[in-house]
This record gives structure tokens, sequence and C-alpha cells, in this order.
């Protein structure tokens, strides 16, 4: 496979080149390194492409995870206690778990509720989503999950790999593409996610 089209949000390309030079070859070898025509492995059963071959997202998704690991990516965690206080949420989102939730219950929260967020693949402060899923699961990526935890200080910078348009009609109807949502992206503005992010767009 190959990256044909990249965008690049406040400025996180160019802080990965400049930063993590060798890391960004790391995923650009993995997704060479991935031959697409084996994963054609799903028949469809829309009407429309009924009995196609279509690329697989849990194949494709398999082999990212293999190709990552091999390098020593690994998933990450960030847990968190939540809290409607702004002023409170803002002093607590840096410190420890366990420190939030005394920290919560000494300013007046009676029962700080648990919560978490895994992203797939991070080393050395680069988290890497690989997406094959519906939209929702990419603006919550791109718009919750990177934001969550640069703001939290597990991450520098967000990479979000998805499906040219050219891919992803040959996949199963509802699949996020690169060109829908980088759309999405600009729409909000230049500031809008306040994280840096590099969206690749991938395609045989």
């Amino acid at each position: 496979m190959k990256i044909a089209q990249t965008y690049s949000h406040l400025n996180g390309e160019e802080y990965f080149i400049v930063h993590h030079n060798k890391l960004y070859k790391e995923i650009k070898s993995v997704i060479s390194n991935i031959d697409a025509s084996k994963f054609r492995t799903k028949v469809s059963k829309e009407k429309t492409m009924k009995g196609n071959k279509l690329f697989s997202p849990v194949d494709l998704n398999k082999e990212f995870d293999r190709q990552f690991q091999k390098l020593g990516w690994s998933e990450s965690r960030y847990s968190y206690y939540i809290t409607l206080d702004r002023e409170l949420m803002d002093k607590s989102v840096l410190m420890p778990t366990k420190e939030q939730k005394q920290f919560l219950i000494d300013n007046g929260e009676k029962s700080p509720i648990f919560s978490y967020n895994q992203t797939d693949f991070v080393k050395d402060k680069i988290a890497v989503e690989v997406q094959f899923g519906k939209y929702s699961f990419v603006a919550y990526d791109l718009f919750v999950k990177h934001m969550l935890f640069y703001s939290g200080g597990v991450i520098n910078l967000g990479i979000e790999i998805l499906p040219t348009k050219k891919m992803q009609s040959q996949m199963s109807s509802g699949v996020a593409y690169y060109e829908g949502e980088v759309y999405n992206v600009m729409r909000q503005g230049r500031n809008s996610p306040p994280v840096p992010l590099l969206i690749l767009g991938i395609e045989p």
C-alpha cells in the first residue's frame, strides 16, 4: 500500500519530520509492507456490489496490528475522572489518575466518575489510529480521543490513517474515507480540534 495524500493540522507533519523523522519512516514502512490485494476477503451482500470481493476492514486491521507491534508500537490507555467543573478539570487533567480522584473529592465532587480512552498504537508520545470503521469512529478519534491524550500529556501528536475514496469505494458502504474526514476538519476552522494531527490517506 502507499500514502496517497496527507493533511497536516496545526503543523502536525512538520513537527513529526523535525522531531520524530525515524518514526515517520517506520509508519511509511508499515504501510508499504502491506499488500492490500491479500485482504480482498469480504464477499459483499449489498445489492449494488453483491458477490464482489471487497477489502476486509477486520483483516486489514489485524495486519496493521501485526506490522506495528513488530516495531514496538503498543496500545495505550489514558484513564481519568470526570468533573463538569471546568476549573477543577483544568487542574486535575495532568494529575495521575489516583490523585485526580482524591483531588476532586477534596474539592466537593461526591462520586467522581471513572472513565478511560485507548488508542491503537503509541510510541515516544506519538499516537496512531488505523481507521477502517464508520464515520462516527473517525470523528471520535479526531475530536475526542487524540485531544484527550494530548491535553493529558500522553501524546504530542495524533496520526489518523484512513483509506482514500478510491480505496473506500472497494469496501462496504459506510466506511469513512480520507477526503471526507479532512473536509470535516477543515470546516471546523484552523484551530479546531486544538491538537496537532497528521491525517494519512492510503490506498493500494
